[in-house]
């Protein structure tokens, strides 16, 4: 192991972070609040990773390396993020905090907080934006702004961005970064003007897109967006959903106009037919509890919107649903977006390679000598993605039986518990019952704030890099 080079890009990182966290430091002397949470943690993250990044090392940088930076990486940004909170003197304990920048940096939306409209100013920014960094990838936000990470940044950028397939858009990965980074900008400015005319405030506005392109769901407000009751934000907002659920390889062919090829994605399609079949069975299914259709219309693609892609925003209590929509929503959490998105969970792509490996299975007990090759977009998929599929279904199963007894132990109901350990391990956020589209983690126990905070980074960096920091043989020299 190049312990050297790891603890070096470790420290460029966290002199980027240090740089994000001047933002929210500006955003709380704008509005006259106490500086020194962001000072205090400025200061002491400025200077290790200025140490750290001046160790010298060889080039010599493996796989290995790789993955296994990637999850330190990841977990120093959520240590370091979660300081402000804490110097804030607004949460109870660092599990709250560890919880509460976890889930913004993996984009997950749930929150610790019983009362969200409460904090200062400074301290919601910093939620929203930490979501917003953590949409597009810790190092991917690196190596846009600051290229020569060291290593190999290829292996790097294969362990952070989610999908069973990845896809290069340039040869470059540098450059790679920052064409995914100039969309996400463009992305973000847009909902941005879109929010602020359809008459969302200044500061409300900035929070919600960030935390809305990056399918996060942090809100500044208690009822998430139902507070505003401004239909045209529910419309972008879902707008915006999908939009940040689609692979960012289509829009770089929509761009470089190969519009026609992205539009024929086996997975785009698989997608938006799901969202599409799931928001008209709910729509169909709620329709009698509302006075117009187009109201149950709004609310039922919109929840189905924010689930699937992971976001987690809500307009309405669907604890209060009836059960056949609380369980099409309960699945969609399973779902997820399109690979190379900023959603989480399974994603749609190893779900269609999954169901097609699986009929390719039963169609060997009829034809057993037949030949049918598994195939995405019209390219054959080699036996090696699919069994990193089939293995990634088995390892997030398990860690979702473990995660679900664990939670457990603290005595809500199961539903809370599935739920909330869904919720983390998918970086949904809200889930039923307790933790439901209104409700909180605040009742948890602190050990449980944070096994569910390290449950949202195995979500988010899709299991492997995280597990691999616990496996024995990762460390060792040779």
């Amino acid at each position: 192991m190049n312990y050297k080079l790891m603890l070096r890009m470790l420290g460029r990182t966290l002199q980027v972070e240090a740089l994000c966290l001047l933002v929210p430091l500006v955003v709380s002397l704008y509005y006259r609040e106490d500086p020194l949470p962001f000072l205090y943690t400025i200061l002491p993250v400025a200077i290790l990773g200025t140490l750290l990044s001046r160790l010298k090392a060889r080039a010599e940088f493996f796989s290995r390396e790789g993955f296994t930076v990637v999850g330190l990486i990841w977990l120093a940004f959520c240590l370091f993020g979660a300081l402000p909170f804490w110097f804030s003197g607004e949460f109870a304990s660092f599990g709250d905090c560890f919880f509460e920048s976890a889930s913004g940096f993996t984009t997950t939306g749930g929150t610790a907080l019983a009362d969200i409209e409460s904090l200062p100013r400074g301290i919601l920014f910093w939620r929203a934006f930490s979501s917003w960094i953590g949409g597009m990838g810790v190092l991917i936000f690196t190596m846009a702004f600051l290229p020569k990470v060291g290593g190999r940044s290829q292996t790097l950028f294969r362990a952070e961005v989610p999908g069973p397939v990845s896809t290069k858009l340039v040869p470059q990965t540098a450059h790679a970064s920052q064409i995914l980074y100039l969309m996400y900008f463009v992305l973000t400015g847009a909902e941005l003007v879109a929010l602020r005319i359809a008459g969302m405030p200044w500061f409300d506005a900035i929070t919600t897109t960030f935390s809305c392109v990056c399918t996060a769901g942090f809100s500044v407000m208690n009822q998430s967006l139902g507070a505003y009751n401004l239909p045209a934000c529910e419309i972008i907002a879902i707008v915006f959903m999908i939009l940040g659920s689609l692979n960012f390889a289509v829009f770089f062919l929509v761009i470089t106009g190969r519009a026609r090829q992205a539009l024929r994605s086996d997975e785009l399609k698989f997608f938006l037919g799901i969202l599409g079949v799931v928001s008209l069975l709910v729509f169909w299914n709620i329709l009698p509890l509302y006075d117009t259709a187009g109201h149950a219309l709004r609310d039922a693609v919109f929840q189905v919107t924010s689930l699937i892609s992971t976001s987690g925003f809500s307009t309405v209590d669907y604890n209060l649903w009836p059960t056949f929509s609380q369980t099409l929503l309960l699945l969609l959490m399973f779902v997820g977006g399109c690979s190379g998105s900023t959603a989480g969970s399974i994603k749609c792509g190893r779900i269609l390679l999954l169901l097609r490996s699986s009929t390719r299975s039963i169609l060997r007990l009829s034809h057993p000598r037949a030949v049918k090759v598994v195939k995405l977009d019209g390219k054959p998929v080699n036996e090696e993605t699919l069994g990193s599929v089939f293995s990634f279904f088995v390892c997030y199963f398990l860690l979702l039986g473990l995660g679900s007894v664990v939670v457990s132990l603290d005595g809500h109901s199961l539903i809370s518990s599935f739920t909330a350990a869904l919720g983390c391990l998918s970086n949904v956020g809200p889930g039923l019952d307790l933790v439901g589209p209104f409700g909180n983690f605040s009742s948890f126990s602190e050990f449980n704030k944070i096994f569910l905070g390290v449950l949202m980074l195995v979500g988010r960096l899709e299991i492997f890099p995280i597990l691999l920091l616990f496996h024995p043989s990762t460390w060792r020299r040779t």
